[in-house]
């Protein structure tokens, strides 16, 4: 079991209104979005959180920091594939993802194969590599009242090298 190893990532934005709400990568036709300084993709935050916490390095903030002009309103695929890039340097190779979306709004089933096949390209893995789950909070808190979404995301890694 030796060079395997396993990281977990957690990332919740407010829902806004008038800006673009973009989950793994996928637009939605709604009026509202994610606040933050990127395209605020939850999901994508939490699966490069979780790479990231896998080799040991510092969080998304540390290598994209929301200070930065060069990374407002950035697709955040650019960031995982930057991730990802950070990890093939380090001698590490993804092996696969599994995250859950946690929204009241809104639904998201129908769209989870297109979600699935955006991280797929981002990260080179097969999109049966991916595996993403929606669920709600069941009206509990400010993600259940529908103010916010957030992400939670294991990754597995493996050193290819040291």
């Amino acid at each position: 079991m030796t060079g395997i190893r396993i990281g977990h990532g957690y990332d919740i934005h407010r829902l806004v209104p008038g800006r673009p709400l973009i989950l793994g990568g996928v637009r939605f036709a709604t009026d509202y979005g994610l606040e933050g300084h990127s395209d605020a993709d939850v999901l994508t935050h939490a699966i490069c959180d979780a790479l990231l916490g896998a080799a040991g390095l510092p969080d998304i903030g540390h290598f994209f920091p929301n200070t930065d002009p060069a990374f407002k309103n950035i697709d955040s695929q650019l960031l995982l594939q930057r991730v990802c890039g950070e990890l093939r340097s380090r001698g590490y190779e993804v092996g696969n993802i599994d995250a859950s979306v946690i929204a009241e709004k809104p639904k998201l089933v129908s769209r989870l194969g297109e979600m699935k096949a955006r991280l797929a390209n981002s990260t080179g893995l097969a999109p049966e590599s991916v595996g993403i789950k929606a669920t709600t909070n069941e009206g509990v808190d400010e993600i259940g009242r529908g103010a916010a979404i957030a992400a939670h995301a294991v990754v597995l890694i493996q050193q290819t090298r040291a």
